[in-house]
């Protein structure tokens, strides 16, 4: 292995998701903060901010691989950059680690998976949902791949089951203009709302919504809950104050989860940097990837991406997500699910959890076990 073995970091941390990716940054940092405290040596990061352009994302991951000799590159934050830079990491025969949720129908021997697809999140979400609350829900999403595909999504599986989907709205990324949103959704009265929006889109409509329930508290979130799989901790400071209490997000990761490993991984960066009061789950995740990334560079002697892949599928890996089993077949994580409430100190109360669900981003099995909610609700 050479002397010094680099790691791509590519986020933007400016712009509509950048609280997301300064977390993601963070996170890698941490990573490797952990790594050199253990006694690890002989990585290191290089960090490209892409500032939130679809240009820059390709640019950044072709100075990280040709220019400064990363093999493997940790990042991107929404759908669309993931797709940018997939084409040039496969004509490198690199490694992209991406840690956040996603729409699923995906596969690539050149992307390792560790965010989680639709089984892992929407649909263990629906499966709560739709019980408690009634299979009549309102979609809303960003005008982009992942709130396309996890709205078509969830228009058939509601739709198979018998409920109806009574509006479906989208967005652009920097849209906050949310008023007719508003009225359409205060007219039709829906059961729950499955939000795919990403940052001010998202931020401005929950917002909205809380004004709509102060006036009818039939939109109150005990009654018609806002639910998300793409809302994090590092977000809720950017949100009017008050507006998003009650509402619901699924991840694999919550700073709230009570257990040893996450007590002991929230101390460890209380030492490193104080300010970080609130873990969110891109920050985990992100810490994750480098950390899986490092270890399994250090299993095999090298950074080459053919000696990775057939390592990181021979075992499970502990990680702060749970072990992490990579799908020979697929590449994606096995990942546990947990819901959270937002609560009023910008975190998040976990009210519903599974153990690791293993990915099946294309959805291949048998779909009434994955979504008990299928059998007919009325």
């Amino acid at each position: 292995m050479q002397d010094v073995t680099k790691i791509g970091i590519l986020y933007s941390t400016t712009g509509p998701y950048g609280a997301m990716g300064r977390d993601g940054w963070a996170g890698a940092e941490f990573a490797l903060h952990d790594w050199v405290a253990a006694g690890g040596t002989g990585i290191e990061l290089e960090f490209v901010d892409a500032h939130a352009n679809l240009s820059d994302y390709l640019v950044g991951a072709r100075s990280l691989i040709r220019d400064r000799g990363c093999r493997n590159i940790v990042g991107t934050i929404t759908s669309s950059a993931r797709k940018e830079v997939i084409p040039l990491v496969e004509k490198h025969d690199g490694l992209l680690w991406y840690m956040c949720p996603y729409e699923g129908f995906e596969a690539n021997e050149n992307v390792i998976y560790l965010g989680g697809c639709p089984n892992q999140h929407l649909i263990p979400l629906l499966d709560h949902l739709v019980p408690r609350h009634g299979n009549r829900p309102y979609l809303l999403g960003a005008n982009y791949v992942w709130g396309w595909e996890m709205n078509r999504l969830a228009r058939e599986l509601i739709t198979k089951a018998g409920g109806q989907i009574l509006g479906e709205r989208y967005l652009p990324l920097e849209e906050t203009a949310v008023e007719r949103i508003i009225a359409d959704i205060a007219e039709k009265r829906p059961s729950f709302i499955l939000n795919n929006l990403i940052g001010p889109s998202s931020y401005a409509f929950l917002a909205a919504l809380r004004r709509l329930g102060e006036r009818d508290p039939a939109f109150l979130p005990e009654n018609c809950p806002v639910a998300s799989c793409d809302l994090t901790e590092c977000e809720l400071l950017d949100i009017e104050p008050g507006a998003a209490v009650g509402q619901l997000c699924a991840l694999p990761y919550f700073d709230s989860l009570d257990h040893p490993g996450n007590r002991a991984f929230k101390a460890r960066i209380q030492a490193w940097r104080p300010e970080f009061t609130h873990i969110s789950s891109i920050f985990a995740g992100a810490y994750a990837a480098v950390t899986l990334c490092m270890n399994a560079i250090a299993v095999c002697g090298s950074d080459d991406p053919i000696l990775l892949r057939r390592t990181l599928v021979s075992r499970a890996w502990p990680s702060v997500l749970g072990d992490i089993v990579i799908d020979k077949a697929t590449h994606h994580s096995s990942l546990p699910f947990h819901l959270g409430r937002i609560t009023a100190d910008a975190g998040f109360d976990v009210i519903a959890s599974r153990p690791a669900i293993a990915a099946d981003p294309y959805l291949t099995g048998d779909r009434s076990r994955q979504a008990p909610f299928l059998r007919v609700v009325s």
